[in-house]
C-alpha cells in the first residue's frame, strides 16, 4: 500500500470511529453531509479520496478539531483488545496483517466479540485439556493392575493418544521395516550406478532425470522457516539456500521418496485395509515413509548392515563413513529388521535440553510416557551435561529390565548462535546384554549395581526413593510426615520408615513401653471428652 492509498484510509477508517462513536447511520450521515450513502460507504473503506472540504464539513459534523485530527492520521491505533493477541500463535498462523486489524479496529463492537470469543475458546480448549488428562489418568488408575512384562501397554481408552503416538504404535507394528521402500531405493541406486557415499549434486541430478522435476534454490518470504517445497501442478522442487550439505542431501532424498510412493501407490499398499484412528495420522505416516526412503537411499541396507558389523554400531565413524548426520544414522539404525540380515534392537530418542521429546521409537519393548515427560536418570537428557562426549551408562527399570543407552548432543547453530539454532540430544538403547556388541559397551563385573535405577516418567514410576523426583506417583498413595524428611519430596513416606519414627519417639518418653501406652490411652480419652463436653 502506497503512503496516499495509507492516508485515504485512515481518513476514511477514522470517520467511520467517529460515526459509530456516536451511533449515526451511514445513511443519515451521508445525508447530513450532503452526499450519497454508496460514496460515503467507499470513503470509509478508503477506496475514495476525500475532498478537503468535504472533509472539514465532516469534522465540524463529528464536533473534531482539524489539528487534532490530522496529527492522528499516521497512528494506525488497534484496538487494545485487539492489540493484546498480536502475539497469539494462532493469530500468527493466519497471517492478519495490520491492516486488516485497523479496519476491525473500525467496528469497535465487532473488534470486542472478536477479542471475546479468542479468549473464551482459549479458556474451552485449556478446560478440555484439563478434562481430558483428568479422564486419562482415572483410566490409567483403573487398568493398572493389568499391565504385564516391560513391552505391554496400558489397555482401555487412552484420550491422550495422539496422531503421532498412532505414528509410533504403527512403526512399532512393523519393526521400522519396509521392504518396498527398501526395494525401490535399491532400484534407483542400481540404475544411477551410485557409490556409497552420495552428493547433493547427483541426488539433484537424479530427481530431475527420473522424476522430471525442475530445483530451484529460493530463499522463504520474510519471517517464513520452510526450508523445501514440493510444487506437483508446477513439477518443481524448491530449497532454501540456507541448507547445508548433509541437510540437503536429506530433504532432494525424501522429495524423491514422496514422489515414488505417490507413483507407486505405496502408502496405499503399505497401510492395507487397516483405519486410522486420527484424520491427520495418515499424512504423517506418509512423512515418515518418505523419510524412511531418504535414509534406505543414502545408506543402502546391504552395505550400511556390514559397515555396521565392522565398526560394531558406531554411529559417529558410521556418519563418516556414509557422508550423513549422526541422527540420520541412528535413525537407520532402528531399520534393521531384515529376517535375513537383522541387527540388534534398538529403540531411539531426540530430547531437547527441556526434557521434551519430539521423536521416539520403541524396538527393545522399552515403554514411554505418552502424555509427554520423561525419566530424568536417562543418558539422552544427562548428555546433555556433557555436550562434547558420548554419554554411556546401563539402567534399570523397576521391573528389572535393563538397557545399554547412550547419547550424543547435536548442535547446529545459527548465525554463531545455539539459542537461534537447534540443540537436540540423539539416544540410543539395547538391551544390557548386547552391550558387548557395540563399539561404546561399558565393562560391568556386577549389572545390578552398576545400573542406574530409573523408569519411565516421574507419574508413573514405582521408585519410592528416586532422588530426583519431580512429581508424585500414580502408583502409589502419596504420604510424609512433617516430622520426617526423605532426600526428595515427592518420594512417598513407606510404612516401616514411618513406623521406625514413631519407635524412636516412644523411645525418648519415660518410662516402659507398657508405662507409656497406659499414659497415651489416659491422655486420648481425656481429649474426647473436652471433644464431648465442647459439643
Amino acid at each position: 500500500m502506497n503512503n496516499d492509498n495509507a492516508l485515504n484510509a485512515n481518513v476514511g477508517l477514522k470517520l467511520r470511529g467517529l460515526r459509530l462513536q456516536r451511533n449515526i447511520k451511514q445513511a443519515d450521515a451521508a445525508k447530513d453531509l450532503g452526499v450519497s450513502p454508496a460514496y460515503l460507504n467507499l470513503i470509509e473503506k478508503g477506496k475514495r479520496v476525500m475532498p478537503f472540504p468535504l472533509l472539514w464539513k465532516a469534522l465540524r459534523y463529528f464536533e473534531q478539531d482539524p489539528e487534532q485530527f490530522m496529527s492522528t492520521l499516521g497512528e494506525g491505533r488497534v484496538d487494545e483488545a485487539l492489540a493484546k493477541l498480536l502475539d497469539e500463535p494462532l493469530l500468527k498462523s493466519l497471517d492478519i496483517d495490520s491492516e486488516s486489524l485497523q479496519s476491525l479496529s473500525a467496528e469497535p463492537k465487532l473488534a470486542g466479540t472478536v477479542a471475546a470469543l479468542f479468549n473464551l475458546y482459549k479458556n474451552t480448549r485449556t478446560q478440555l485439556e484439563n478434562v481430558l488428562a483428568q479422564l486419562n489418568v482415572e483410566e490409567r488408575t483403573r487398568t493398572q493392575g493389568s499391565t504385564s512384562g516391560p513391552g505391554s501397554t496400558t489397555p482401555g481408552v487412552r484420550f491422550d493418544y495422539s496422531p503421532f503416538d498412532e505414528v509410533s504404535d504403527f512403526l512399532e507394528k512393523h519393526r521400522n521395516y519396509f521392504p518396498e521402500l527398501e526395494e525401490q531405493a535399491e532400484g534407483l541406486r542400481r540404475d544411477f550406478r551410485l557409490e556409497q557415499q552420495l552428493t547433493s549434486s547427483q541426488l539433484i541430478r537424479m530427481l530431475e532425470e527420473r522424476f522430471d522435476f525442475k530445483v530451484q534454490i529460493e530463499r522463504a518470504a520474510s519471517g517464513s522457516s520452510v526450508v523445501r517445497r514440493l510444487d506437483l501442478d508446477a513439477r518443481t522442487l524448491t530449497l532454501s539456500p540456507d541448507l547445508t550439505e548433509q541437510p540437503l542431501k536429506f530433504q532432494v532424498a525424501a522429495s524423491m521418496g514422496l514422489m515414488v510412493m505417490d507413483r507407486e501407490k505405496l502408502v496405499e499398499r503399505i497401510l492395507g485395509a487397516g483405519r486410522m484412528r486420527h484424520g491427520e495420522t495418515e499424512r504423517l505416516i506418509k512423512v515418515n515413509l518418505a523419510n524412511y526412503f531418504a535414509g534406505a537411499l543414502m545408506l543402502p541396507y546391504g552395505e550400511f548392515f556390514k559397515e555396521v558389523q565392522r565398526t560394531r554400531y558406531d554411529v559417529e565413524l558410521l556418519s563418516n563413513v556414509f557422508g550423513t548426520t549422526y541422527e540420520t544414522v541412528a535413525h537407520r539404525i532402528c531399520n534393521l529388521s531384515d529376517p535375513k540380515r537383522q541387527g540388534l534392537p534398538f529403540h531411539f530418542l531426540r530430547a531437547d535440553i527441556a526434557g521434551n521429546i519430539s521423536k521416539r521409537y520403541s524396538g527393545t519393548g522399552i515403554r514411554f510416557a505418552s502424555g509427554g515427560g520423561s525419566c530424568a536418570k536417562w543418558a539422552v537428557h544427562l548428555a546433555f551435561l556433557n555436550p562434547s562426549q558420548l554419554t554411556r551408562q546401563y539402567s534399570i527399570m523397576p521391573d528389572g529390565t535393563t538397557y545399554f543407552c547412550f547419547a550424543k548432543v547435536q548442535l547446529q547453530p545459527i548465525e554463531g548462535s545455539i539459542v537461534k539454532g537447534t540443540a537436540y540430544s540423539i539416544g540410543l538403547g539395547t538391551h544390557a546384554e548386547n552391550a558387548k556388541y557395540l563399539a561404546y559397551g561399558l565393562p560391568t563385573n556386577d549389572l545390578r549395581k552398576d545400573a542406574i535405577p530409573s523408569g519411565i516418567s516421574c507419574r508413573f514410576c514405582e521408585r519410592t526413593d528416586c532422588n530426583q523426583r519431580a512429581a508424585a506417583s500414580y502408583r502409589f498413595a502419596f504420604a510424609f510426615d512433617e516430622y520426617t524428611k526423605k532426600d526428595c519430596f515427592f518420594s512417598p513416606l513407606l510404612v516401616h520408615e514411618k513406623e521406625k519414627g514413631e519407635r524412636n519417639g516412644n523411645a525418648e518418653a519415660p518410662g516402659n513401653g507398657a508405662e507409656s501406652s497406659e499414659k497415651q490411652d489416659s491422655l486420648d480419652r481425656a481429649a474426647r471428652r473436652r471433644k464431648v463436653h465442647e459439643n
